[in-house]
């Protein structure tokens, strides 16, 4: 096995027994395995300690820990629980519905290592119906730079594709479950770290963002959180006043387009 890249990667576990096999295969499959890959279950109540301990035993001794949360906290807070017990320089995230192109963790740390300017970096990601015959990888690829200010109306850092240094001292905001990655983002960039964007499709999900399982009341749940992402910045004098109302009337804009969509993908489904 080729040498270990210095990561530890991170999944919140939650009711996730028939997914999470497929995103630890992910994780297995990479050119450059991980460190360690921590599973952190969220206080799931059904057999998804189990399925994680069964996991355990298919792999090398101690490459996966499995942290079990006393009671459920969301996303973030598991995300919390497992980047504390971390000891890899970066830390990946994942989610257990996600997966990983087999590069990923080869191509992200390379890139970080010869850029020690970046903090926190993302790459694109597709939807897709299986993880089987994905595409090949061009070795050349464009790289963007992610400003707080661009990031304050494009979210172009999905959960599933970032890589951040273990030594970032913000966390995500305990009881926050929606928004809460793009809260920790934004607030890392307005205190000066910077982030970029690698132009290739490393992270996949297998459902659409807002679809026909994007029922309205949660994507309402969502705008509120995004709502209360701006409040929070703008308390912390990271938003001025004039562009927080700017970003809360487009936000709206978004919030009814992603209900058209959610409604057209619900008709078409059905």
């Amino acid at each position: 096995m080729p040498e270990p890249v210095p990561v530890s990667v991170v999944v919140p576990c939650w009711r996730c027994g028939a997914t999470i096999t497929r995103a630890v295969e992910s994780i297995a499959t990479q050119t450059r395995w991980p460190r360690e890959v921590i599973l952190v279950d969220d206080a799931s109540g059904d057999d998804t300690v189990r399925v994680l301990q069964a996991l355990v035993k298919q792999y090398p001794r101690g490459w996966i820990k499995v942290i079990a949360q006393p009671e459920n906290g969301g996303p973030g807070v598991a995300r919390n629980a497992g980047w504390d017990a971390a000891t890899s320089r970066y830390i990946a995230f994942l989610d257990a519905d996600d997966a990983w192109h087999p590069r990923k963790l080869e191509m992200q740390v390379a890139w970080m290592e010869s850029h020690p300017e970046a903090v926190l970096t993302g790459t694109q990601t597709t939807v897709r119906d299986t993880a089987d015959k994905l595409p090949a990888l061009p070795e050349s690829f464009e790289v963007q730079e992610i400003t707080f200010r661009r990031l304050l109306f494009v979210s172009l850092l999905p959960t599933r594709s970032v890589m951040i240094h273990r030594g970032v001292p913000n966390r995500f905001v305990p009881g926050k479950r929606y928004s809460e990655d793009y809260l920790l983002w934004l607030s890392i960039l307005a205190e000066g770290s910077r982030a970029f964007l690698l132009g290739l499709p490393l992270a996949y999900s297998f459902k659409a963002d807002f679809g026909a399982a994007g029922l309205s009341s949660h994507l309402w749940r969502m705008h509120c959180e995004v709502l209360d992402t701006y409040r929070r910045l703008h308390r912390a004098g990271y938003l001025s006043g004039s562009l927080r109302v700017v970003l809360t009337f487009y936000a709206l804009l978004k919030f009814c387009r992603r209900v058209v969509l959610s409604r057209s993908s619900l008709h078409s489904f059905c």
